[in-house]
């Protein structure tokens, strides 16, 4: 069986994920990292894709010890799988992400993995899905490692891949009050044929507020009865 696929973003006001400056915006709050920290805990994996990886150079650790406990008292890794994406194979063993944690997995294409050579050797386990990246597959794959939940946090290309799809499960959407404005920067989701396309409307399935971020949680594959 596939893993369970929860999507989780912090947008703007107007979906902008980051604004175009060499630095990551951090859109959430002090609480809602740790909601999130919270969300990877209970995770098999999390998932990223290369670019996320090279623009911020994310550990994507639990960062609580209690919840660390917890997951090792349930027997399960003491951290979640964390797994990359990536089509070419651009990957720089010198990231942090490869020197914390537990287990890695980089899922690429044929020439993605021969240009990753034995660069990550000893760092992550890498997985070729062919001549190119096929999420069904991709998942697939997850499911036969025994993963039941998977977590994705971007970036945009992932998301908008997954949903598009109709790979998603649920998506955890948090709501930043603050306006990007710049259309060089990135967006949660990009063009693409969408399941429905416009008239398809997801399940809201809750409404929260952290502080003064609003969260979200929407269900993909379930229309809302809208009369």
């Amino acid at each position: 069986m596939r893993p369970h696929v929860m999507l989780s973003v912090a947008v703007s006001i107007d979906g902008y994920i980051d604004d175009a400056g060499p630095e990551r915006l951090l859109l959430s709050n002090a609480a809602d990292f740790d909601r999130v920290d919270a969300l990877r805990a209970d995770s098999d994996a999390i998932l990223i894709g290369a670019e996320t990886l090279r623009r911020d150079n994310p550990r994507l650790l639990v960062n609580s010890a209690d919840r660390r406990l917890r997951r090792v008292a349930a027997g399960k890794p003491e951290y979640p799988v964390r797994v990359i994406v990536t089509a070419g194979g651009d990957l720089d063993p010198d990231l942090r992400f490869w020197h914390s944690g537990g287990e890695r997995l980089v899922y690429t294409t044929d020439s993605g993995a021969t240009r990753i050579g034995d660069r990550l050797a000893g760092l992550a386990e890498v997985v070729s899905l062919g001549a190119a990246i096929e999420f069904d597959a991709l998942l697939d794959d997850l499911g036969k490692r025994g993963l039941e939940r998977l977590m994705v946090e971007g970036g945009g290309s992932i998301h908008t891949a997954l949903l598009s799809a109709g790979l998603a499960d649920e998506v955890w959407m948090a709501v930043a009050p603050v306006v990007v404005g710049d259309p060089a920067a990135p967006r949660f989701l990009g063009p693409a044929a969408f399941p429905g396309g416009p008239h398809h409307r997801m399940q809201l399935a809750d409404v929260g507020r952290v502080g003064d971020i609003a969260l979200l949680r929407y269900l993909p594959k379930e229309d809302s009865d809208v009369g």
